[in-house]
């Protein structure tokens, strides 16, 4: 039981990660509002999203919530990847936890002041973190299949 609960501890990385694109939703939506509230853009142009320039207050938070379903995906299948196979310890925790913070921090960068040089790096730790992690979830199935078949 004690192997079950260890692999279950990354549901926690991911949840925060769910709650981060929930904020991020929160606040593109209230961009939105304000928009139309002060006639920065009419409620006509989100029917098709055509026929006027978004401004930046919108685009930004709309861009980053759209990237929170792109490599976060990854994430999302490689935390599952590893509870199903079993993998679970403290590197691997840290490595999902790591990825979690690297996107916090790349949030934090680009719907505030969004200095592109901090936001690339911030963004290149998460790939880097994120390979990392399906690395040691590779590995781990690779072991399974050594001792399964010895």
């Amino acid at each position: 039981m004690l192997f079950q609960r260890a692999t279950l501890l990354l549901v926690y990385p991911m949840a925060a990660l769910v709650l981060l694109t929930f904020v991020v939703l929160i606040r593109l939506f209230r961009s939105r509002v304000g928009a139309v509230r002060s006639g920065q853009l009419t409620i006509k142009y989100y029917r098709v999203f055509q026929g006027e320039s978004e401004p930046e207050s919108t685009l930004k938070p709309a861009r980053h919530f759209v990237n929170l379903f792109e490599a976060p995906t990854l994430f999302y299948a490689g935390c599952l990847a590893a509870m199903v196979t079993g993998d679970h310890g403290l590197l691997l925790l840290g490595l999902a936890w790591a990825y979690v913070v690297a996107r916090l921090a790349h949030a934090w960068i680009h719907l505030g002041g969004n200095r592109v040089r901090y936001r690339v790096r911030a963004y290149f730790l998460g790939w880097v973190v994120l390979l990392a992690l399906w690395v040691h979830i590779v590995v781990h199935v690779i072991e399974l299949r050594i001792i399964l078949a010895g």
